[in-house]
C-alpha cells in the first residue's frame, strides 16, 4: 500500500501545484501534525483516501475546529485496508498541559493503554515526537520519548512515522529499530507498506 505521509511543513507541491495524476496510486494519507487544518481538510478533499492524523504541539486549534473529512489517531487503533494504526501525538514538555505536551511518565501512561487497544499488535505507529535516540533532537523541546521504543519492542509495527524534528534541525535519523522502519514526515513522503 502507498501511503502519502505528511508533517509540519506544508509543502507548496501538495498545496499550490497539486496534481491528482501524481498521486493517484495513494491510497491513506497519515499526518503526524503540525500542519494547517486547512492543508489537511484541502488534501482529503482533493483525494479520494483517507487522512489520519496525530496532533503536534501547535495544533491547539484542531479542538475547536478539527479538519474536515479527516480521522484522528489520538490514542486510538485505527484498520485500514487490512493494515492496523495507532496513534500518539504531543511532543516533550518540561512543563506538561496533558493535551499537546507531555512528560516521559504522562506518554508512557499513554503508551501502555495504546498497547491495550492494540491487544499488543500495530504494524505502523505514528506519532509527532520521535522516539527517544531514534531521530530526536538535542535540545529537551525536540528530546524523543523512551515509552516510544518500548511500545516499538512490544507492538513491532512495521513501521513508525513521526514528525517534529525539522530536516532543517540538521538531525541524521535512523531508517530502521529492530524490524521497524523509521519515518519522518517532515514535508511530505510517500512510503509503501
Amino acid at each position: 500500500m502507498k501511503i502519502l505521509i505528511i508533517s509540519d511543513e506544508e509543502s507548496r507541491f501538495l498545496w499550490d501545484f497539486f496534481d491528482r495524476d501524481r498521486l493517484s496510486d495513494v491510497e491513506l494519507i497519515i499526518s503526524a501534525g503540525d500542519l494547517h487544518v486547512d492543508y489537511l481538510s484541502f488534501l482529503v478533499t482533493m483525494m479520494p483516501v483517507p487522512l489520519f492524523y496525530v496532533r503536534g504541539n501547535h495544533d491547539k486549534r484542531f479542538a475547536n475546529r478539527p479538519p474536515l473529512g479527516c480521522d484522528s489517531l489520538e490514542d486510538t487503533v485505527r484498520v485500514f485496508g487490512g493494515l492496523r494504526i495507532g496513534g500518539l501525538g504531543g511532543c516533550m514538555s518540561g512543563n506538561p498541559d496533558g493535551e499537546f505536551e507531555f512528560d516521559e511518565r504522562g506518554m508512557s501512561k499513554r503508551v501502555d493503554k495504546l498497547l491495550r487497544k492494540s491487544h499488543g499488535k500495530l504494524d505502523i505507529f505514528v506519532s509527532h515526537a520521535p522516539a527517544e535516540g531514534l531521530g530526536d533532537g538535542d535540545d529537551f523541546f525536540h528530546k524523543g520519548f523512551a515509552c516510544y521504543r518500548r511500545l516499538l519492542d512490544k507492538a513491532k509495527p512495521q513501521a513508525h512515522v513521526y514528525g517534529h524534528v525539522h530536516k532543517s534541525y540538521g538531525v541524521e535519523p535512523p531508517t530502521s529499530y529492530n524490524d521497524t522502519r523509521l519515518f519522518n514526515a517532515c514535508g511530505y513522503k510517500i512510503i509503501e507498506i
